[in-house]
């Protein structure tokens, strides 16, 4: 993002580009995240969150970036329920304000989803949508983007770019029963996913006898009675890993970066980058993946940041999962990253990020103390340490981390000290 004007950062998880708007409860829980965009302000910068941040969380960031607080403007949004952010903001009487400050910069709108809602919302306030030239050329690849966030448009996309995918088939839900008893005769397992989903949401793992005497799948409501959900044989997974990489039609496709995530019963809960030696031997085929899907969206006219998905099987084989054609959980995390080691020296070998729950709930400065204490709080000097990127938790216990070292190995030596640090509970 460097070299580009300012930015309204818009942080619209409620937004239907993963998940369907009516599925309000996981995206209230998602957009707890939010405050994590802080971590993408400069100068001039215009923030919009759908969750208050705290000032101790405030001043720490701008602390480590060095941005001053009265540089930038962050516009809290109270909440109205499972609407996009766009809605929440004329609900409470916000759009002249962000409008004004946007006017005021010569700002463009930085989503964290482009959708149809954040599109209307920079005409609304006469801007641009980052990085595309118009709020007409960021329309265009709407339908290619809300294509590729569902399971059944990326397998087909992906197999006619000659990615390997798992065997499975495209069904609507009165069907998955009979798809899922059909698949069973030859594969010991299978997953059901849920068409537009994201994090795992709505997954299932259904092995033979579980459909036995005429039983039916409990399937969570994603998607309505009639919706499209996609079965796939189950793989015996080694790795859960993905590449994220940025395209735009000028320049074409670049990697950023590669990692494997942390995955329990199929949701995300975690990531390290780089990817681990057990599967750095897929990076190769899941970049020249992501290649081929970059100049695909390219084609189609999409721009700007996304990522691929992969599992990788007991015999070392990749199988392309999902794409996830937006700013993922990933993204911000490793531009926060890329910002805090530049002064060091650049990139560091290795980061994480993850979830821990303390055995009794800390403040913001309680849990930073405690960092402080152990000697484990981001050094910018070293350009290492662990940094909370993501605010005080509501509940004060369940913290999202990053750490950030020189190596694989020291990533997990100051992760097990973190965990005596702050009293993590095991789960």
């Amino acid at each position: 993002m460097s070299g580009t004007g300012s930015f309204v950062v818009f942080a619209n998880f409620l937004s239907d580009l993963a998940v369907d708007l009516n599925e309000g409860r996981v995206l209230e829980q998602w957009a707890q995240q939010a405050p994590r965009k802080a971590w993408l302000l400069r100068p001039g910068d215009v923030l919009v969150t759908p969750v208050p941040l705290g000032r101790d969380f405030l001043r720490y960031v701008y602390d480590l970036t060095g941005v001053p607080a009265d540089a930038v403007t962050v516009v809290e949004v109270p909440p109205a329920g499972a609407v996009p952010l766009a809605l929440a903001v004329r609900e409470a009487g916000l759009a002249a304000h962000v409008r004004a400050l946007a006017g005021d910069r010569g700002a463009a709108l930085l989503p964290t989803a482009l959708d149809a809602s954040a599109i209307a919302f920079a005409r609304e306030l006469g801007i641009t949508v980052h990085p595309y030239p118009t709020a007409e050329a960021a329309e265009a690849a709407l339908a290619t983007t809300m294509l590729l966030n569902t399971k059944a448009g990326f397998r087909e996309t992906a197999g006619h770019l000659g990615m390997r995918l798992p065997l499975g088939r495209v069904c609507r839900r009165p069907e998955v029963d009979d798809v899922v008893r059909e698949l069973l005769h030859g594969h010991g397992g299978v997953v059901v996913k849920p068409d537009r989903s994201a994090g795992g949401h709505g997954m299932r793992f259904v092995s033979r006898g579980d459909l036995d005497d005429g039983a039916s799948l409990d399937l969570d409501t994603v998607g309505g009675p009639h919706g499209t959900w996609v079965v796939e044989e189950r793989l015996d997974v080694a790795e859960s890993v993905s590449v994220q990489l940025d395209t735009t039609a000028a320049d074409g496709t670049r990697v950023l970066f590669s990692g494997a995530m942390r995955t329990a019963h199929g949701s995300f809960t975690g990531y390290t980058s780089p990817l681990p030696p057990s599967c750095a031997h897929v990076a190769g085929e899941l970049e020249e993946w992501g290649r081929a899907l970059g100049g695909h969206l390219a084609g189609h006219g999409f721009a700007g940041p996304f990522g691929l998905d992969a599992l990788v099987n007991a015999e070392g084989e990749a199988y392309a999962s999902e794409s996830n054609i937006r700013r993922t959980a990933t993204t911000t995390p490793h531009a926060m990253v890329t910002r805090l080691t530049a002064a060091s020296g650049g990139a560091p070998a290795a980061w994480s990020v993850a979830k821990g729950w303390t055995g009794r709930p800390f403040d913001f400065e309680g849990a930073l103390g405690r960092l402080r204490e152990h000697h484990l709080a981001f050094d910018p000097a070293r350009g290492e340490g662990v940094v909370l990127y993501a605010d005080a938790p509501p509940d004060g216990r369940s913290w999202r981390y990053a750490v950030i070292a020189r190596s694989a190995g020291d990533v997990a030596e100051m992760e097990a000290a973190l965990a005596g640090a702050l009293e993590f509970e095991s789960r």
